[in-house]
């Protein structure tokens, strides 16, 4: 099923969701620079207003840092699924399903320093809906699916290609590369990851079509 990603659409999907849980996990996934953060930045406060207390928690929270990626060798192809601490977010996703009468922290990604930054991001008691972003949550690859799993639903989103990596070096620009880096990045690292994402787009719940 595909739908288009107006807010007051998705809201409806959530509610239905909601009527037999206390608490609803909603993941966003998608190719880098498909919109998932913009969508997310306008769906939580359409879910507050419809009465559903939202947070959002974005995976990119659990990057490893810069530090790690120079130790482990990693840092060249930095956002790639084994550049994450894929098993620290699915503990943190069981967490906010089952801690619900406490605050949970979750960390917050500094597109600034391009660094996570632990306990930034408070989920409350009362918070009926987490929505969650991130590239690799429909991944068939160990622990991705236990990722999944700990989402009452995952969407994927879509976006014309060119638009997206259009989108993707003038990201890389604002954040510190030039044209020419930017480029040569989206082309050795971002493109290779879409394309894993892409191809385990059919195991979500719902094609959100985005602009």
């Amino acid at each position: 099923m595909t739908a288009p990603g107006a807010p007051e659409l998705l809201v409806e999907r959530v509610r239905e969701l909601a009527r037999t849980r206390d608490r609803v996990v909603v993941g966003l996934a998608g190719p880098p620079g498909v919109g998932k953060s913009t969508l997310a930045a306008a769906l939580v406060p359409a879910l507050t207003a419809a009465g559903l207390p939202a947070v959002g928690v974005p995976m990119d929270g659990y990057h490893l840092a810069d530090v790690a990626l120079d130790a482990l060798g990693r840092r060249g192809r930095k956002g790639a699924p084994d550049t994450f601490d894929a098993d620290g977010y699915r503990a943190l996703l069981g967490r906010l399903r089952t801690e619900t009468d406490r605050t949970v922290w979750a960390p917050a990604f500094e597109r600034d320093l391009e660094q996570p930054l632990a306990g930034a991001i408070g989920v409350p008691p009362g918070t009926r809906v987490v929505v969650t972003e991130g590239n690799y949550l429909l991944l068939p690859d160990d622990p991705w699916p236990q990722v999944r799993a700990a989402c009452d639903e995952v969407w994927s989103l879509h976006l014309d290609d060119a638009v997206r990596t259009a989108r993707l070096v003038a990201r890389h620009v604002q954040f510190g590369k030039d044209p020419a880096q930017a480029r040569a990045w989206v082309a050795a690292v971002d493109e290779p990851n879409a394309a894993r994402v892409l191809a385990a787009a059919a195991r979500a719940d719902l094609r959100v079509a985005v602009g």
